[in-house]
Parts: C-alpha cells; structure tokens; sequence
C-alpha cells in the first residue's frame, strides 16, 4: 500500500501539506513532516505562521485512525514540522521558497562554469516554470528529476 498517498489526501484533507514521509525499520517506523500551505493567509487564530504542537496532535491523532482503518501495520508513527532546514520536495517549492538560500545535491555531476560538481548553496529561482539556483551572480537551472535533495538553508537570527 501507498502510504504516502494515503496521508498525503489525509494532511491535505485537514488543511495542512503534506512535506514528506520517511520510513524506516522496514516500514514500521513511519516519520511525517507536514507544514501550512503557502496560501498568503495566516490561519484565523494563529500567531505564527509555522506548525505548532497541536497541529501535529491533530496530524498523529488522524493519521493513526486511517493506519487502522485501512489496516497498515506499523510500530510508530512520528508527526512533526519540516524544521528549519525544510527540504523541497516539489517543484513549487522552489517559487515558494523564490529568495530563500538553498543547499541542492544533484544525482549526477552539473558542468559549467562553477566546474563539475554535485553540490551547490545559492539562492532559490524560478526561470520559465523550472527550479533555478543563483549561484555567484550566475543563474543555474536545474532539471527538478536530476535532484537529490534539496533544503532551506536555516537562517537564525539573534
């Protein structure tokens, strides 16, 4: 069974998005990272934009009722926010995240002027629809299929 489809219909029929899943143990260890869609509107009654304990309550508390209804067998499931270094799954995370530095590791070496290499920091871009990175003033655009792994860079501020 998918799993990650089952909860992606379930995170998003709850209002929230539907970041990741990892799985691990063989399976039985189920990690969900869920996160506000990017709608501009903070929801009515929140401070913050970002998850909150409750929110992954809310997550857990519904997850764990569709693993029993649709018969999945697990150990332990686990719901928490992306964190600050929230990885980019999509291809629209990239706009979402438009401005924001990134850390991207390709599948395969990229050449250019940069020299040959996997592993790129620079400014997330859109460029006709497609991923971009900014990297020393050079614009890179990125095939979303040769990504590895791609994350906010996190930025702390004092």
């Amino acid at each position: 069974m998918d799993v990650t489809a089952l909860f992606a219909s379930t995170v998003e029929g709850l209002g929230y998005e539907l970041v990741e899943v990892e799985r691990s143990n063989r399976g039985r260890f189920l990690r969900v990272f869920i996160d506000l869609p990017d709608t501009g509107v903070r929801p009515r009654g929140r401070r913050a934009a970002g998850i909150t304990v409750d929110d992954c309550e809310k997550v857990s508390r519904q997850l764990t009722y569709v693993l029993t209804v649709e018969n999945v067998d697990y150990d332990r499931l686990e719901v928490s926010s992306p964190g600050l270094d929230r990885p980019l799954t999509k291809e629209t995370d990239f706009a979402r995240f438009e401005g924001h530095e990134v850390s991207v590791k390709l599948r395969a070496p990229l050449g250019g002027a940069h020299g040959v290499r996997k592993n790129f920091t620079g400014v997330a871009r859109v460029r006709d629809g497609r991923p971009a990175l900014e990297v020393d003033g050079e614009i890179i655009e990125l095939d979303f299929a040769r990504i590895d792994r791609a994350r906010l860079v996190p930025v702390i501020e004092f």
